[in-house]
């Protein structure tokens, strides 16, 4: 193994370097998506919030609890995707600094392997949290927005929302197991393939342990 080029081939595939190296893309391509996730959704509650037109509360038949959960998911909405956004900006630029430098002899200079639970929270609340929140943000828009001029369609959004929010969710839970269950064989099959490769080395060993003791038999008859 070179060191020096991501481009691994036969048994270097399976090395701690190359598998520390993947690990650093991956991690890289979720800080990635996750920034870039972030930054469009908070984005979109602030506007939302911003422009929003409430009547004043003499003129208005949305209920007060409605306005209450309108703010206090806005609040989660944003903070969760700041959250997210500030870890990924924080880490991202010491990941890219090292993978940019295409060299795999520099990968522990990395800190997605300290840091990776940060990374699995910021990726997390990007994406599963996040977007959770921002659909109940879209019913909750709908229902201080349109509610004064229609109930039907105010209850509309939410109806329209829940089996949204189920198949959401059935895909999140599906997605995750599908993910856990092919990193288990993947797992699998590393541990299996560095026993056998442990079974070659020491079949080598033992092999050049007889060929020493039996060349040093020949040199004692001669």
């Amino acid at each position: 193994m070179s060191g020096e080029t991501p481009i691994q081939s036969g048994d270097a595939l399976h090395t701690p370097v190359y598998l520390s190296w993947r690990k650093l893309q991956l991690s890289r391509a979720k800080l990635k998506a996750s920034s870039k996730t972030s930054a469009l959704l908070s984005e979109f509650a602030m506007v939302a919030m911003v422009e929003v037109q409430l009547n004043p509360p003499n003129d208005t038949k949305v209920p007060p609890a409605m306005l209450v959960a309108f703010t206090v998911c806005t609040t989660l909405l944003v903070a969760v995707h700041m959250l997210a956004l500030m870890i990924s900006t924080c880490i991202l630029p010491n990941i890219e600094a090292v993978g940019n430098l295409h060299s795999i002899s520099l990968v522990h200079e990395s800190p997605h392997e300290r840091l990776h639970w940060y990374i699995e929270i910021a990726w997390a609340f990007s994406t599963l949290l996040g977007l959770i929140l921002f659909l109940v943000e879209i019913a909750i828009l709908c229902w201080v927005k349109f509610y004064d001029l229609s109930e039907t369609a105010a209850w509309s959004a939410c109806v329209v929302l829940i089996p949204v929010m189920i198949v959401f969710l059935a895909f999140a839970i599906h997605f995750y197991m599908s993910l856990a269950s092919h990193k288990y064989e993947v797992t699998v099959t590393g541990i299996k393939e560095l026993e056998l490769l442990k079974e070659q080395i020491e079949m080598g060993d033992h092999d050049s342990r007889m060929n020493n003791l039996t060349l040093l038999d020949q040199s004692r008859v001669v």
